[in-house]
């Protein structure tokens, strides 16, 4: 199997994974409060790579590297861009979440020209507006186009989506120095440790702290977070990571758009939605900017690539 495929494989993999997350996530928030599903999701997360890594089924080396970029990086996703999306959702509507949401490839385009001097050619611009047109129109038409959020709601979003450019133009830098398994054991630890302190902070300050892990009793709660916590964060994480050090930004951050696709066919075949004719046209569109994006850029190579090859 050619090298190049791989990052292909692992975009779409990652936008299967995300996609069945939503309804994992939706599931789990039927239980737990919102701080305490992602206090969960990581903490299971950097369990799991603990045990590995002490299994030595994984290897982690931090000898003579600086991790104050990971650091930086993880800060930024999960944390951050987790709180402004979850706050971002209280305060918009569905709609407007979803839109906002799908600006990150955009911001992501935006970003590498600058800060990775990659190069994005007039084609990539004109297939990413056309998955972009995709992404607005399942989630206008699915919403029955409902606007009326606040400007908190916008500002927020809007945070969510710099949050999610920042983590690709970051996470591509540090492919340099750390491996991807490196970059998604500190980020899950962080989360671990941010998520787990706010939503305890959350239960002592309401007297609530005594059934902080009740939830957990329950196998419905259980299987939620087992999925979120080792499917959705290790192994989608460390795969994003992989695809990001292979890929250019402007070309790995398209896949997100695919995740619609596959939430879409998530809520059809598990949840019994119904296949409307906007879904089929959207997802078409979608995969035409995929595969427009990746195919077009193919000659295109960013200086950290350049200076990857010259080792």
């Amino acid at each position: 199997m050619k090298k190049g495929i791989l990052p292909i494989i692992s975009g779409v993999i990652v936008s299967f994974i995300f996609g069945f997350s939503f309804l994992f996530t939706k599931r789990g928030l039927d239980y737990f409060d919102t701080f305490q599903l992602l206090s969960f999701r990581f903490l299971f997360a950097s369990i799991t790579l603990l045990i590995l890594y002490l299994l030595r089924i994984i290897k982690i080396n931090f000898k003579d590297k600086k991790i104050g970029a990971l650091l930086a990086l993880s800060m930024i996703q999960p944390v951050l861009y987790f709180i402004f999306e979850i706050y971002g959702l209280k305060h918009s509507t569905s709609s407007e979440a979803g839109i906002m949401i799908a600006l990150i490839p955009i911001a992501v385009a935006i970003m590498a020209s600058i800060m990775l001097k990659e190069k994005v050619f007039l084609k990539q611009w004109i297939f990413i507006a056309i998955s972009f047109i995709g992404v607005i129109l399942i989630v206008i038409l699915k919403s029955s186009i409902s606007f009326g959020g606040s400007l908190t709601g916008f500002l927020f979003l809007f945070g969510a989506v710099i949050s999610g450019g920042f983590y690709n133009i970051l996470s591509r830098k540090s492919s340099k120095k750390f491996t991807p398994i490196e970059i998604t054991f500190v980020m899950m630890n962080t989360g671990a440790v941010v998520f787990t302190l706010i939503s305890v902070l959350q239960f002592t300050f309401t007297g609530n702290i005594k059934e902080y892990f009740t939830p957990l009793f329950n196998m419905d709660a259980l299987f939620s977070i087992l999925y979120l916590g080792t499917v959705s964060s290790i192994m989608a994480f460390f795969l994003v990571n992989f695809m990001l050090s292979k890929l250019e930004a402007t070309k790995s951050s398209i896949f997100g758009y695919l995740t619609t696709v596959i939430s879409v066919i998530a809520g059809v075949t598990l949840n019994g939605e119904k296949l409307m004719w906007y879904h089929i046209v959207g997802c078409i569109l979608i995969i035409t900017g995929i595969w427009g994006t990746n195919y077009f850029g193919k000659k295109i190579k960013s200086p950290i690539e350049l200076e990857k090859r010259s080792f």
